[in-house]
């Protein structure tokens, strides 16, 4: 694995804690960018136990994300956050690359 151009907040590292520890073993939560979505690309997250050969890694206090080789250059400079908010609980993606995005935050153009 390499280290990734992107980063996770403490609230994003928290929450992999947290939901590592209910699962009773290491959680990492994984980031993709697929076609699709009202803007062109959407975002994917995936919780998975292990990294592909091929994945960046991402940490923060001791919690791992990993994004595969593809959507690393359209998440570059991007943030992964935890947000808990009266609408619900999410991981969402600050990504300085995105030109336009939807109001779900989930899709975007570059």
């Amino acid at each position: 694995m390499r280290p990734a151009p992107l980063s996770l907040t403490p609230n994003a590292a928290a929450r992999l804690h947290a939901l590592s520890a209910v699962q009773g073993k290491p959680i990492m939560l994984r980031v993709a960018v697929d076609g699709g979505g009202c803007s062109g690309f959407q975002y994917r997250f995936d919780l998975v136990e292990a990294p592909e050969p091929d994945d960046h890694k991402i940490e923060r206090d001791g919690a791992f994300a990993v994004v595969d080789d593809v959507s690393v250059a359209l998440l570059a400079g991007s943030e992964i956050d935890f947000v808990d908010e009266l609408a619900g609980a999410e991981f969402r993606v600050k990504n300085p690359n995105a030109r336009t995005s939807c109001g779900c935050g989930v899709s975007f153009s570059i």
